[in-house]
């Protein structure tokens, strides 16, 4: 049990993970993704005939099972599992945002910029509305997410993946450098 008390280094996490491609690929020549949930739930679920979500969506019930295993996966942890270790990053990232106001670093999120409080403001409404729609309007853009893209296409050596891999990361720089500077 001492195995499931804390994160795993990268170089045994990073690895299953990469793992998962031949296996999804070899077992039922399926794609490692996690967006197109979205779309599978929605086609279940919504009788109408857009042509967006008419197709068989039955031929994917394998994502949908994947997707709510992440889910309770995650949840199992929350009841379960430690939470009193403190965020893994850098000591120049922790002076960069206590310099921005961001002080508690005691959970896996700092709780100043993740937190349900933030909700009972307009401006903290605008900014997970607003952030929502650009994260599913660019993952509809780009035709995936970050997990589908950089594990999955770039192990398939497509080239949009390594193209949204590359806006992936500048979108991040841009977010800690520029954006959320800003913000706070």
């Amino acid at each position: 049990m001492e195995l499931f008390n804390g994160p795993w280094p990268w170089y045994i996490g990073g690895p299953l993970i990469g793992l998962m491609v031949p296996l999804l690929l070899y077992v039922g020549n399926k794609q490692l993704g996690v967006s197109s949930s979205l779309r599978h739930f929605c086609a279940a679920c919504i009788p109408a005939k857009i042509p967006f979500f008419d197709y068989n969506w039955k031929d994917y019930v394998w994502n949908l099972v994947f997707v709510l295993g992440i889910g309770l996966g995650g949840y199992l942890t929350l009841l379960i599992g430690p939470n009193d270790y403190a965020i893994g990053i850098s000591e120049a990232t922790i002076s960069d945002l206590r310099l921005l106001g961001i002080s508690d670093f005691s959970g896996m999120v700092p709780d100043q910029i993740f937190n349900i409080s933030m909700m009972s403001n307009s401006s903290g409404w605008f900014f997970m509305v607003f952030g929502g729609i650009l994260i599913g309007f660019g993952t509809r853009y780009a035709d995936g997410c970050t997990s589908g893209h950089t594990i999955m296409g770039l192990s398939n050596l497509q080239l949009s993946s390594l193209v949204a891999t590359i806006g992936f990361f500048i979108g991040g720089l841009a977010m800690t450098h520029i954006i959320l500077p800003l913000i706070f």
